[in-house]
């Protein structure tokens, strides 16, 4: 168990006194940088400022779990009538499954944004916290809060988007295709599927199944003990396979699928079981895109100049699939 962390650059800006919960630091946007830039030497990390009118809300409570609160940032564009309603997206940040805090996805948030998308970066309980199902179930938690808020807000329920990077590009596309999936019921969630519902996925260089050679080879290196992932589930492979299986989106990929947007680095295992994904899509007449940026690191949408061309593709698909 890791220890409590006090943090002050971080985590976003909450009570820190108030952090009753073991915390795992080690990614963030600064030490990506850090890592990326020995190879990558012009690199920058990208930096977002809210247009004119964009409203910022931060620490609103989407869920909460005895004395712990789960919270979201919301992003709001200005200008619009009372009676519209504006699509949105819920982002979810990386950090494979135990560390990342949601502010490593502003920059997204800020410039969809400036673009007329509502849109909220969310907080949700990591491995050293809370192991697998529990990012799930929070995250389907903030996709209905989404829906209850939607008239204070001025979200179309019916344009809703979900969109994450790495492990959190992982959960969002497991999120999208398992509406009402018994497996991560939770209190709070709503009546039956409606609420957990998405029109769009984007997923920024997130693997889409556990159990693909690819996948395992990694996963399983006897020098990982344990894991990212055997951490989040609790186990290798071996030895609890079918939460590998059950948090695998490609088990779930079809027809009713949402429409999925890919965008991938040029790190091959971070492409695992996306080519199955778009084939079953594609054979359900599913709309599903893929954009590969070349020679670039894992978390390329921290930093410029990849993160320019991500944002205009990612604004680009949205505005056609939530038409």
């Amino acid at each position: 168990m890791l220890p409590v962390v006090m943090l002050c650059m971080a985590l976003p800006p909450v009570a820190w006194s108030a952090l009753a919960f073991p915390v795992d630091d080690s990614f963030t946007a600064e030490s990506a940088f850090v890592r990326e830039h020995k190879n990558y030497p012009d690199i920058r990390i990208t930096r977002i400022e809210p247009a004119a009118g964009v409203v910022v809300e931060r620490n609103r409570v989407y869920r909460q779990i005895g004395t712990r609160a789960l919270h979201m940032d919301l992003f709001r564009p200005g200008g619009a009538k009372p009676e519209s309603r504006r699509p949105a997206v819920l982002l979810i940040h990386g950090g494979g499954w135990r560390s990342g805090n949601r502010t490593m996805q502003e920059p997204m948030a800020t410039y969809l944004a400036n673009r007329g998308f509502i849109t909220a970066t969310v907080e949700y309980r990591l491995s050293p916290e809370a192991r697998y199902p529990a990012a799930v179930q929070d995250i389907k938690t903030a996709l209905c809060w989404l829906h209850r808020n939607a008239g204070e807000l001025g979200v179309d329920r019916k344009r809703i988007a979900i969109l994450g990077a790495s492990s959190g590009a992982q959960l969002a596309t497991l999120v999208g295709v398992t509406p009402g999936l018994s497996a991560f019921r939770t209190e709070g969630m709503g009546r039956l599927e409606a609420c957990e519902s998405v029109a769009a996925i984007v997923n920024l260089d997130g693997i889409v199944s556990f159990v693909t050679p690819v996948a395992l080879a990694h996963e399983n290196d006897p020098r990982k003990n344990p894991s990212a992932a055997g951490a989040w589930f609790g186990g290798r492979f071996e030895e609890v396979p079918h939460l590998w299986r059950e948090a695998s989106p490609l088990e779930y990929a079809g027809s009713g699928s949402p429409p999925t947007l890919f965008i991938n680095s040029s790190k091959p295992r971070f492409h695992a079981g996306r080519d199955e994904y778009v084939a079953r899509l594609t054979a359900a007449n599913v709309q599903t895109e893929v954009m590969t940026h070349r020679e670039t690191p894992h978390p390329y949408w921290l930093f410029d100049p990849w993160f320019e061309p991500t944002a205009e593709r990612v604004e680009n698909f949205l505005e056609r699939v939530l038409k």
